[in-house]
Parts: C-alpha cells; sequence; structure tokens
C-alpha cells in the first residue's frame, strides 16, 4: 500500500483518517478526522460528515475502536483501508473542480517558476472533498522542491498587488491564540516571519506543507517509542536542520547528552537553522543508544517549546 504523511485513508466504516507517519509497515499511523454524521456540516454528494476535533477523535476510537490505539498512537489496519486518498493524485482531482481558483493560483506561481505539478499536492479537506467556505489550503510540495517553493512564495508576497500575500495581522493573532505556544506573541511571530510557510490567496490562508520524496523515506523515518525520562529544558547547537519542516520536525544538536530535538507539534516545524543555538523544552527518551528531546506530547505542547536564542538574539 504506497501511503506516506499527510495522504487520507478511509476505513470500512467509512471514517476518514489524515496520515500522520511515514512508518506504516503494520498499519497506517494516523488521526481520525471525519466520520459519517446525518447531522454533520460537511458535505460529500448525497453524505454528511462532521469534522473531529482531537481529543473528540480518540474518545470515539477508545469507545468503537480500541484495537487501533497502541502506545497512545492510532494504527488503521491495513485490511481495514478501502481507498487511499493521495495527496499528489487528488491536487489534479481538486484542480478540475470549480473550487479551486485559490489553488489554481498558487500552483501557476509555482509552475511559473520552475516547479512541476507532479511535485505538488493537496490535503486537508480539499482532498477528501469535504472543504466548506471557511476551509484554509494545505498545500503540499515534496522533497527538496519545498524549500524551492517557499521562496517563491517568499518572493511574491513581496510583491505589490501580488495574488499572494503575507498573514494579515488580525490572522496572526489567531493562529497565535489556536497554537497557544509557549512563546510571547513577539516571539511567534518572529520565528513565522522568517519560515515564510504561510500566506494568504484572495484572503484565504494557506500552508505550504513539506513531505518527503518516496526516495527519502525510510531515512530516520521509523517511529519508536523510548524509554521516558521526564522533561527537561536544554540549549544546544543545531548541527543539522534539513529535516526541521517535516513531521515530526528533526533538529540534530550538538549537546552532552541530547542527539536531537523531535517537534511533533507543526508550531515548531522550521524553528531554527543549522548552525543556530535553540532552547527547548520537552520529554527525553531514550531510544536504543540515542536520547532525544521531543517537543509535542499533547496536542497544544502545554510548556514545550523550540525557539533560537540566535534569531531572538539571546545569546
Amino acid at each position: 500500500m504506497n501511503v506516506r504523511l499527510r495522504d487520507f485513508v478511509i476505513s470500512n466504516d467509512g471514517w476518514i483518517f489524515s496520515v500522520s507517519g511515514y512508518d506504516n509497515g503494520d498499519g497506517v499511523k494516523s488521526t481520525l478526522r471525519y466520520i459519517p454524521d446525518k447531522n454533520g456540516n460537511r458535505i460529500k454528494g448525497q453524505k454528511r460528515f462532521r469534522k473531529l476535533e482531537f481529543e473528540e477523535s480518540y474518545d470515539l476510537l477508545r469507545n468503537y475502536k480500541p484495537d487501533y490505539i497502541r502506545d497512545f498512537r492510532v494504527i488503521v489496519p491495513k485490511e481495514d483501508v478501502i481507498k487511499v486518498l493521495s495527496s499528489n493524485d487528488g491536487l489534479t482531482e481538486v484542480l478540475s473542480g470549480t473550487e479551486s481558483v485559490k489553488i489554481k493560483k498558487i500552483v501557476k506561481c509555482l509552475e511559473n517558476n520552475g516547479i512541476c505539478k507532479s511535485a505538488m499536492g493537496i490535503t486537508g479537506s480539499f482532498l477528501c472533498g469535504l472543504q466548506n467556505e471557511t476551509s484554509d489550503i494545505d498545500f503540499i510540495v515534496y522533497g527538496n522542491d519545498w524549500f524551492l517553493a517557499k521562496d517563491i512564495i517568499q518572493s511574491e508576497k513581496a510583491k505589490k498587488g501580488a495574488k499572494i500575500s503575507e498573514v494579515s495581522e488580525e490572522l496572526w493573532h489567531q493562529i497565535y491564540k489556536k497554537r497557544s505556544p509557549g512563546l510571547t506573541y513577539e516571539e511567534f511571530v518572529s520565528h513565522e516571519l522568517r519560515k515564510g510557510h504561510r500566506g494568504m490567496v484572495d484572503g484565504t490562508y494557506f500552508d505550504l506543507l513539506y513531505v518527503r520524496d518516496w526516495d527519502s523515506i525510510g531515512v530516520g523515518t521509523k517511529d519508536q517509542k523510548g524509554e521516558d525520562l521526564g522533561y527537561e529544558t536544554i540549549v544546544a547547537r543545531v548541527k543539522n536542520a534539513d529535516f526541521s519542516f517535516d513531521s515530526p520536525a528533526i533538529y540534530e544538536v550538538e549537546h552532552d547528552y541530547i542527539d536531537c530535538v523531535l517537534s511533533y507539534t507543526h508550531t515548531y516545524v522550521g524553528q531554527a537553522l543549522s548552525g543556530e543555538v535553540i532552547e527547548a523544552r520537552g520529554k527525553i527518551e531514550k531510544v536504543g543508544k540515542k536520547t532525544r528531546l521531543i517537543v509535542g506530547t499533547t496536542r497544544v505542547a502545554k510548556g514545550e517549546w523550540i525557539k533560537s536564542l540566535t534569531l531572538l538574539d539571546k545569546i
């Protein structure tokens, strides 16, 4: 079964799950996002669906599919998957629809600057065909093309009268409130503006999401639960940030006993560049000979963070 991060799968119950990892050998690591509901406000064809919040999805699985939960991860057995919604293939289908004007503008912007459509994808509600008038655009670019795409989007946002613009001040406050990070608002926005992977197209918010190329999957993507060694705050220098926009985001660091910092929350992707000094707080885990610090052990990562002390001029 060819499935990777940010694809979706539909189970034999009609439940729709977003794929949340690359290590899908014994089942599909995922998050339950939509369920059929006659009173739901998301409509596809003749069916109604309801979007689930994170905790609600876990409650449903605990009650109806407890075998799907393994070590606090959701694993959908492959035999229960009746359909895979590929983010890459899904973009072609979305572009043929009548509600894709804004997405076409993103695609055209990237294509005009050398990125092939085959390197792009769509995820979230648009991939599932369950978008509504308030839906954000979760746009994917695969592999190294993602970094070029980010630069293209940044350049486009700087142009006067461009179709793609920077996130508004009002929306930054909304994102900050939703994410509830362990940073001040000013620290949060400083990091986000440098990342450059968020923007607006004709007033609709979009996020430029990174997903590995197929040939990069398998390199450090095996998901293992380690020995819990408690919470700690560390200061370390980043020596490799090649996968800092991935999920989990990976920061290899120079530290006395921590080998890498992993972020399982999108809030702290791309938070630091190679060579920068970071402050990070999270849970320390021992996996084999490696010791790592995990940020995002809960949905909102309360009391956990990554910040670039270099960016904030605090070193």
